[in-house]
């Protein structure tokens, strides 16, 4: 791929870098502008109208105005439209996968991944538009026809992470639209660019005017307070921290809005004495770097049967040892920079309290010097169960690894955490492995393999991960209120 500083220059001045409302490209009513930077070299890549108030009571407008037209187009044109827009993301995977590289630092293997990933809920929704089922039957005691339908649950405001700009966007994007829903987009203030870049594509995939409202912010506070005080928006959908997603659900019940979060995780992957370690290490490795770790599926706490648990740890080491730092954009490379400054501070402090807490560092432990933000792959051993490492989500390259004794520790060692996301079992028993499933409190398991994401399946978790699921059947349901008709039966008279 071409990755030369004409061709990186080309891209960025076509990619819009203004609001989107009622299908017209603007600027902030504002003025105001803000920043996106590269985290491997903190350059400056773009500036990008910034949203406030008055912006975000204008795309209500066009959300709203647009909501009953769009909610009665015919289930087929609206899967077309999709369609549509999952082929001209193929045909413009190099620009999307570049845009992801640039603004948020991965590396560029792996943003193309994401562009395959991100494409899939787009075809996946435009397939299950058209199979929207309601039912229709009798009461059981023959006096009623039950017209059971689902509608569009009306305008939704989704707010995506910066961590994966376009899979967390067509998620979202893509079931409200088979579903017949108007929206308003707020993506992240450090990774804008791919959200705007994949809108001018759906535009052109031929969504009307006032379905898509894009609004990039760096004041997201600004934009969401009126939206979620406004009668007319009906759900809100939030991929983010913990924290942010327990505030914005306090003032999503003024109107009582439907409500999709995807919110912190503390993932255990959990490593038995009869696990092929080969594939252990292998799972171990994708579930934890991908992505710098910057994931909320991320394997945040390695739980290892204490039998297996020194070679395991080396053959870790090793593996880990051979990753290549550096820019997302050069070849060969497997980790990239954190998404900024604040992210390396905070990653370095997790590992200093782990070790002034008796945990020994196998490989790495700290930053390393930039310009950009880079962290080194580090791997800890022998780390206590009340460091923050294990307790946080760390959202960087660390693996610390712990050990166990038998079935039942180790079950309680994964619950020990009030988050419930992702989970991985590496067990040759099967029947072990879903007894597991059934004790531990999350929402995914991953049962011998370190990467289960698919725009088929339901994504989500429990307790304080959040509310509700993305992908698959359920996904659109996410999207859709029930209505009950009672018809008098052609038996009654």
């Amino acid at each position: 791929m071409d990755v030369s500083p004409q061709r990186l220059d080309a891209l960025l001045t076509q990619t819009p870098t203004s609001l989107f409302l009622d299908g017209q490209w603007r600027q902030a009513s504002s003025g105001a502008r803000f920043a996106v930077k590269n985290p491997a070299t903190e350059e400056t890549l773009a500036s990008v109208a910034s949203a406030g108030a008055d912006d975000a009571r204008a795309a209500m407008d066009a959300a709203a105005s647009a909501q009953d037209s769009w909610g009665r187009t015919p289930s087929r044109q609206r899967a077309e439209i999709l369609r549509r827009g999952f082929d001209l993301v193929q045909d413009h995977a190099e620009q999307l996968a570049l845009l992801m590289t640039l603004e948020m630092g991965k590396p560029l293997v792996q943003s193309q991944g994401e562009v395959v990933y991100g494409g899939e809920f787009l075809r996946w929704f435009s397939e299950e538009a058209v199979r929207d089922h309601g039912r229709y039957a009798d009461t059981p005691e023959g006096t009623l026809r039950m017209l059971v339908t689902r509608k569009p649950v009306g305008p939704c405001l989704l707010i995506t992470p910066w961590n994966f700009p376009l899979a967390m966007a067509t998620r979202k994007v893509a079931p409200a639209l088979a579903a017949g829903c108007t929206m308003i987009l707020k993506p992240a203030a450090l990774t804008p660019l791919t959200t705007l870049y994949l809108t001018a594509l759906l535009v052109e995939a031929g969504l009307p005017a006032g379905v898509l409202n894009v609004l990039p912010t760096d004041t997201p506070a600004a934009v969401s307070e009126p939206l979620l005080a406004d009668p007319r928006l009906r759900k809100i959908s939030f991929t983010g921290s913990t924290a942010v997603g327990k505030h914005l659900m306090n003032q999503a019940t003024e109107n009582v809005l439907r409500t999709s979060m995807e919110l912190g995780g503390n993932g255990p992957l959990i490593v038995f004495e009869d696990a092929d370690l080969d594939k252990a290490v292998a799972g171990a490795l994708a579930a934890k770097m991908r992505n710098m770790g910057e994931a909320c599926t991320a394997a945040n706490r390695i739980l290892v049967h204490e039998s297996v648990a020194e070679e395991f740890t080396a053959k870790l080491a090793q593996r880990m040892s051979a990753l290549k730092v550096g820019s997302g954009l050069e070849e060969g490379v497997d980790v990239g920079p954190l998404i900024d400054a604040k992210a390396c501070a905070s990653v370095a402090e997790l590992v200093e309290d782990a070790v002034q807490r008796g945990a020994e560092v196998v490989l790495g432990g700290g930053a390393v010097e930039g310009p950009g933000h880079f962290f080194a792959p580090t791997l800890l051993r022998n780390v206590s169960p009340d460091a923050r490492v294990v307790k946080e989500e760390i959202f960087g390259p660390v693996a610390p690894v712990l050990t166990f004794g038998n079935e039942d520790e180790a079950v309680a060692m994964a619950n020990a955490t009030e988050y419930g996301l992702a989970s991985y079992v590496f067990t040759e028993n099967i029947s072990r492995g879903l007894r597991i499933g059934d004790r531990i409190d999350f929402g995914l398991l991953g049962l011998n393999v370190g990467v289960i994401s698919n725009a088929a399946a339901p994504f989500g978790g429990v307790k304080q991960s959040g509310l509700g699921r993305e992908g698959g059947a359920e996904g659109l349901a996410e999207y859709t209120s029930t209505q009950y008709i009672g018809i008098e039966s052609p038996w009654s008279s």
